[in-house]
């Protein structure tokens, strides 16, 4: 397998204010290049991209994993255990609503990790995962 290499997503806010807000403050993640109607930030080592555009989309829809509603579309980034605790910790601290507290999903089962699950302020689903063993990422 080659070395892991940054993947980029571009994804609509209806507002930058806020976006700049929380992926730069709440989340901790710097900013790049930037225009009025868009934003680059380094997501944990990721470009993502948010570009403005007025709410329009329906709410996501959700699919059952583990006994939870899992929010369709979403997209996020697997962490540290440490780095993990310390994000849930902040976003507890900004008084942001989990849709899915964090918790460990299939305990005991291949595959066990850590998970949360929370919206930006334009509403996009966000996962943020952590594995003690991440050589348990794509066991089948």
């Amino acid at each position: 397998m080659s070395a892991l290499r940054p993947f980029h997503i571009a994804f609509p806010v209806d507002d930058l204010a806020a976006a700049r807000h929380f992926y730069g403050t709440i989340l901790g993640c710097l900013e790049g290049r930037s225009s009025d109607i868009w934003i680059d930030f380094d997501f944990f080592g990721h470009q993502i991209v948010a570009h403005h555009k007025p709410r329009t989309a329906p709410a996501p829809s959700t699919n059952p994993v583990d006994g939870h509603d899992v929010p369709i579309p979403h997209f996020g980034v697997v962490l540290t255990q440490p780095d993990w605790e310390a994000l849930a910790e902040r976003v507890k601290a900004a008084g942001i609503p989990f849709i899915i507290e964090p918790y460990t999903r299939f305990k005991g089962e291949v595959g066990e990790q850590s998970t949360m699950f929370f919206l930006d302020p334009s509403g996009n689903a966000l996962e943020f995962k952590a594995f003690a063993d991440l050589s348990q990422l794509f066991a089948k």
